[in-house]
């Protein structure tokens, strides 16, 4: 018997699911995506979507949106922030990515509006972004954190108990150890939104007590992570991390037990095919885009605990297979997998229509209870196909 029931999709692009943009080709909208909390006050959980070859201002400048929910998942209306629009006042250079990585983190400035990270992790202008954000979803103002890559984002909650959500930067592209090894950095801010650059810790080949595993071109990071809690309840804390093109393209998760205080790996655990209680078959073939393999672990969220364990569960996916695959994986307390169930076009029961190369699940973001009736919503990007300018699926789960 499944742990939840499917009830239904909500699949939000270019005229579709109530979203109104001027979207092109190859936008990349949905590359990230996060929930940001009620931004308006209408008692609706809004979003934060990027659109990182976004060409406002200049060829892949980037631009996000801030879509303003309703509460069946369609988009009552939406505010694009870009360097032309919103009110963003930031000179992009072209190729810059802005919106490569998105996050929620709550209200940093004590406004009562919960504001937003962005990242543009291309040089010269590789920095992330606290965007303090008006009701209407326009910038009321920013600080601007230089020196910092991130091809992926991800708030990761208040980790050291400073009331500020914390968040990782990604850079599977990190040379660290050796070519596209990865890295991420653990990233803490302070009242100002600024980084605390002298308290960041970098988990990689090379630091952070990772120790042997990583091999040239795994791209260890991915473009999200997944804090997942103190699973066995030890006392350190566990945090999925993805490398996408580990094992030749079939993609790999890890799962890293962090000391409390220094953040450090105590220990981990990889989950591929055929290794810790994953159970599915991954592709090696050439996709679409001439990249290799499934690249299982390239997007990931924390998800509660669907199956009603008392632990944490796992979504994560494996986006250059067939037309893009999910996986709920269920959790033991060894951070090894007890079981787990696919989403595609023909498996989990949300009847996805899935087109060839559309890469479901590239990108994935727990959003919760966008209903209000007990059910948990999540996000899926997708729709990434020949001339696709990029889609979001927000799919609602029922747990039995």
């Amino acid at each position: 018997m499944s742990s939840f029931q499917a009830e239904g999709f909500v699949k939000i692009e270019n005229g579709s699911g109530g979203l109104i943009a001027d979207l092109d080709s190859g936008d990349r909208f949905a590359r990230d995506h996060d929930a940001i909390g009620d931004v308006n006050g209408d008692g609706v959980i809004d979003f934060i979507i990027g659109a990182r070859s976004d060409d406002d201002g200049g060829i892949d400048a980037g631009a996000i949106y801030v879509l303003f929910m309703n509460n069946d998942g369609s988009v009552l209306f939406n505010q694009k922030i870009s360097m032309i629009e919103g009110n963003f006042n930031e000179t992009l250079n072209p190729g810059n990515f802005f919106g490569y990585g998105v996050a929620g983190i709550g209200d940093y400035d004590y406004d009562g509006i919960p504001d937003i990270a962005v990242s543009a992790p291309v040089p010269p202008n590789n920095s992330l972004y606290i965007i303090h954000l008006n009701s209407d979803g326009t910038v009321k103002d920013f600080v601007k954190n230089e020196n910092i890559i991130a091809q992926g984002l991800s708030a990761i909650g208040d980790i050291n108990n400073d009331n500020r959500i914390d968040l990782v930067a990604c850079n599977p592209g990190s040379n660290d150890g050796g070519t596209d090894r990865g890295a991420i950095d653990i990233l803490f801010l302070n009242d100002l939104s600024e980084i605390m650059y002298g308290q960041t810790v970098t988990i990689s080949s090379t630091e952070g007590d990772f120790g042997s595993g990583l091999e040239d071109h795994d791209q260890f990071g991915g473009r999200e992570v997944a804090m997942l809690g103190d699973l066995d309840n030890d006392g350190t804390i566990e945090m999925a991390v993805g490398a996408f093109m580990s094992d030749g393209g079939k993609g790999a998760i890890w799962i890293l037990s962090l000391d409390a205080g220094t953040y450090n790996v105590i220990s981990k655990l990889k989950i591929t095919e055929s290794l810790n209680g994953f159970t599915e078959t991954l592709d090696l073939e050439e996709n679409p885009n001439g990249t290799y393999g499934a690249q299982f672990g390239h997007a990931m969220c924390a998800a509660g605990d669907i199956d009603g364990d008392g632990i944490t569960d796992l979504i994560s996916g494996a986006n250059q297979q067939n037309g893009g695959m999910g996986y709920v994986m269920y959790l033991n307390a060894d951070k090894t997998v007890k079981s787990l169930e696919v989403i595609s076009a023909t498996e989990g029961g949300f009847n996805l229509a899935l087109g060839a190369g559309d890469r479901f699940a590239r990108s994935i973001s727990y959003v919760g209870d966008l209903k209000g009736d007990g059910s948990i919503a999540v996000n899926f990007g997708g729709g990434v196909g020949v001339g696709g300018t990029g889609s979001l699926y927000t799919l609602f789960f029922r747990p039995n």
